[in-house]
């Protein structure tokens, strides 16, 4: 017990001077959720966006005044000249501009907001519509009733791409656990130390399942935390879903490195294969980029990833996503299975000495 105890110490202080490691599991989540929610978190919400309009003296506003007061929470803000919403769509003082002439509905956007500039269009569509209907004195002939389907209400884009996030971070937590740090140790010959000590060398990996099992866990918390305390992101997480996922998927993570560690042999290499393996699966996994945007072969290759699954059962586990039961506990036990299948190919491969 206490050989075990000084292995997870020593496990601890070297996870913490890891750069890479510890870049993956604590910083990179951290760091990708506060830029992209500062810069991206609103994407999609137009209820939040700002509408300038300009109405040229003399012009009846009444039917149009009618319109924007049906239009929802949007704020709108008037100028004195159409210069003027020009200038401020452009310093994105306001989302999108809107100017009636008494003839035309002119609407502005900022050509650099790409993403965005869709939602606003659709909502100019709308205005267009309802401002025309009500010139003419006519109503729509059909209500149109939008319907959520599924237990899970409508979510924003930043809320879903959070719990991704924590899917990746867990990914690499398991990858760079074995591919980086046992490689390391390997040839700095520590293994071949080990083999000699009475202590059974099995203990190094509880040591190294424990601890990245414990640091992972807590990543993974605090950056849900951040999460919610800094952008206000609602989840209704079912915690036994939760950590049993993070549990199996951390030392599944950790087979799929003892794969690359077992074909790459030198530490570098190997971090650098992981890196690159776990980044590219970031973008082709739906994390950032929705599957339904990627041409049909990408889409195809992301439901073969295991972060895409991954992914989908942490957004299940958090209350954003709707997922059949059975696939959840399907996709949680497959990377134990994975787990169950690889650790002994780790044992071996952390018991063998170097071979000089």
């Amino acid at each position: 017990m206490k050989a075990l105890r000084a292995l997870l110490m020593s496990e601890s202080r070297i996870l913490l001077r890891d750069r890479m490691a510890f870049f993956f599991t604590f910083a990179f989540p951290l760091l990708f959720i506060l830029v992209f929610g500062f810069l991206m978190g609103d994407i999609g919400n137009v209820s939040e966006s700002a509408m300038g309009i300009f109405v040229e003296s003399g012009v009846d506003r009444t039917h149009l005044d009618e319109t924007l007061a049906a239009a929802g929470s949007m704020a709108i803000e008037p100028f004195e000249s159409a210069e003027a919403l020009e200038a401020a769509v452009v310093d994105r003082e306001v989302d999108f501009g809107l100017a009636w002439n008494g003839e035309a509905l002119r609407f502005f956007y900022d050509a650099n907001r790409v993403q965005e500039n869709f939602a606003f269009q659709q909502v100019a569509q709308g205005l267009t519509t309802d401002f025309d209907l009500r010139r003419q004195g006519a109503m729509p002939s059909i209500t149109v009733e939008p319907v959520d389907v599924g237990d899970v209400a409508s979510t924003g884009w930043f809320q879903l791409v959070l719990p991704g996030i924590l899917a990746f971070s867990v990914l690499s937590s398991g990858l760079f656990a074995v591919s980086g740090h046992l490689t390391a140790m390997k040839e700095r010959k520590v293994l071949d130390r080990m083999v000699v000590t009475p202590m059974p060398p099995v203990a190094l990996l509880i040591a190294i399942v424990i601890v990245r099992l414990i640091i992972g866990y807590i990543s993974t918390l605090i950056t849900l935390g951040v999460g919610v305390l800094v952008f206000g992101l609602k989840y209704d997480v079912s915690w036994l879903r939760f950590t049993v996922f993070i549990a199996c998927a951390t030392v599944g993570t950790m087979g799929f490195g003892t794969i690359i560690a077992l074909v790459v042999r030198r530490p570098s290499s190997a971090s650098n294969l992981a890196n690159a393996i776990a980044m590219v699966m970031l973008f082709l996994a739906g994390i950032y980029f929705p599957i339904e945007f990627m041409p049909a072969f990408l889409r195809a290759i992301s439901r073969g990833l295991p972060l895409t699954h991954m992914a989908n059962a942490m957004r299940y586990a958090t209350g954003v996503m709707d997922m059949a039961e059975i696939e959840f506990w399907a996709i949680t036990f497959s990377f134990l299975g994975i787990a169950i299948l690889l650790f002994p190919v780790l044992a071996r491969y952390a018991v063998r000495p170097s071979r000089q």
